[in-house]
């Protein structure tokens, strides 16, 4: 097992305690089922198979950031999107989005750090954020957004950069935004603790359908694409390349001990990754995430 990824989860669950069978991180969330069709655009700027128009099945997550699962969803913490598109062929590749527009560090490194920090906030924060300021704007986006109305009024943003390359061979480089189609919205704490704790997983049963644009912005040429602490200008380039619906529970998948996993680095044909290294390490550390989710669910059924 990689030492230092098993480290990094440790450390995630040494501030959000440990959660057997639940991910390290983003515990409490939503599997809905839906479509991805993507509009004409689309396929003039990437060949991936999911791209050509063609509607394709998807799984989707909507969650809160923390590992714990049992955390109050009026609770100031980012949520996410990650959505996972089943191609023709029979592969997989997938899409995470956050709600802040860029992330806390650079590297693994400085992401243990980080989360060392978090663990003692008061003593060990400050000195963190002297020695790397970057993290400011993320932390600022996560601590100070109100609670959104629903999972399905907020925007998610893809973070970390990617190589589109179209049919003739033209490359861009992109970063991906959910926009939703109910628009964004938010609530005062007040009003979200009188929602109840679990109000926006109540209120995605009772909405039914949702859906979203998905928009590729497209960098500048000298835009940071390996830096994802780095937002970039509202002025870049985008363009609306499909519309991914949700429209009910996701009852085939993490069932019968399936363990079901989104990661950005899974892409397809078309589609490259920068040399982000948060980006990169994501495989390993949800490697250790998903070993000691088997081994509970492992250890569970032979009881």
């Amino acid at each position: 097992m990689d030492s230092f990824a098993e480290t990094v989860v440790d450390a995630i669950n040494a501030v959000s305690g440990e959660h057997p069978g639940r991910r390290a991180a983003h515990a409490k969330g939503s599997l809905l089922a839906g479509s991805f069709a993507a509009s004409p655009p689309a396929a003039d700027l990437t060949t991936a198979p999911h791209m050509q128009g063609d509607p394709v099945r998807v799984t989707a997550r909507l969650s809160n950031g923390g590992g714990n699962p049992a955390i109050p969803d009026y609770a100031r913490e980012g949520r996410g999107l990650a959505v996972k598109f089943y191609l023709p062929d029979g592969a997989k590749t997938d899409i995470i989005g956050l709600t802040q527009p860029c992330f806390f560090v650079r590297t693994p490194e400085d992401f243990l750090g980080f989360t060392r920090a978090r663990s003692d906030p008061e003593k060990l924060m400050p000195d963190f954020l002297a020695a790397h300021p970057e993290a400011l704007p993320a932390i600022q986006a996560a601590l100070g957004a109100d609670p959104p109305e629903s999972y399905a009024t907020c925007a998610y943003n893809s973070i970390h950069s990617f190589r589109w390359t179209g049919p003739d061979g033209a490359a861009r480089w992109v970063r991906y935004r959910f926009e939703p189609e109910a628009g964004e919205s938010s609530l005062s704490v007040e009003e979200a603790k009188q929602r109840g704790r679990d109000y926006l997983q109540e209120d995605l049963a009772a909405r039914g359908e949702i859906a979203f644009r998905l928009v590729v912005v497209i960098a500048d040429d000298d835009d940071a694409i390996d830096d994802p602490t780095v937002a970039w200008p509202h002025e870049r380039e985008r363009v609306e390349v499909g519309r991914l619906v949700l429209d009910a529970p996701e009852t085939d998948r993490e069932r019968e001990g399936d363990i079901l996993v989104f990661d950005p680095t899974r892409v397809s044909d078309g589609i490259e990754l920068s040399d982000d290294p948060i980006l990169h390490f994501r495989p390993r550390a949800y490697s250790v995430s998903v070993a000691r989710r088997e081994a509970t669910k492992s250890h569970a059924s032979s009881m």
